[in-house]
């Protein structure tokens, strides 16, 4: 399912926030108006490439707050699985120094709203998930604006691994269209220009390229 161009599923869970602190009610809605958002999902705690990917955004946080925008992490985990995993050390496979919130979607229905949702599952006459087998997120990644319009996504599956460095380049895509009215060709990036949507543009942009 496409969500782009879709206003983002809302939802409300349980987080850990800060790397440390637990709280009951995270919603994506306090950044509408306010931030644009990088919101992931990844398939479990405790695992091998997943803390790979955690501690590359945690390394690259700066930049994408510099940029005015939030990242979000995802998992099917509990919160308490979050927090555990946040008091190891990195040498030993956890993610401690990761400071950006990560959502405990514990029943399963944000990666299923988001279309992440990888296992065996049915839906009941109730509208309940029933699992008949394990239920974990791929690795999603959602680039949400500031109107909590969904604006680009990618969804790898379990055993590939994302660059974060592309994540950013689609961050500066975004606002560079949002502040430039232009748009960005194939292998843009920051710093580089765009092209208007008139035939004049792609032939002055050809012209220099």
């Amino acid at each position: 399912m496409a969500l782009v161009g879709k206003k983002a599923p809302s939802f409300t869970a349980a987080a850990v926030i800060n790397g440390e602190e637990i709280v009951d009610n995270f919603s994506l809605n306090q950044y509408i108006g306010k931030k644009h958002v990088v919101f992931f999902f990844y398939p479990k705690d405790f695992t091998f490439v997943c803390p790979t990917e955690l501690h590359a955004f945690q390394e690259k946080l700066a930049e994408f707050e510099s940029r005015g925008c939030a990242v979000v992490g995802c998992s099917t985990d509990t919160e308490q699985s979050h927090w555990g995993w946040l008091q190891v050390d990195k040498n030993h496979g956890g993610i401690k120094g990761v400071t950006y919130p990560i959502v405990a979607d514990t029943t399963k229905t944000i990666s299923l709203n988001f279309d992440t949702l990888f296992g065996d599952y049915d839906v009941d006459s109730d509208n309940n998930l029933v699992a008949t087998g394990p239920m974990i997120a791929f690795r999603g990644l959602f680039l949400i604006d500031k109107d909590g319009v969904v604006r680009h996504q990618l969804i790898n599956d379990l055993p590939l691994g994302r660059n974060v460095d592309e994540a950013l380049r689609m961050v500066d895509a975004l606002q560079y269209f949002e502040t430039k009215g232009e748009v960005c060709p194939a292998n843009w990036s920051k710093g580089k220009d765009g092209m208007t949507a008139d035939h004049k543009g792609v032939a002055d942009y050809l012209t220099k390229h």
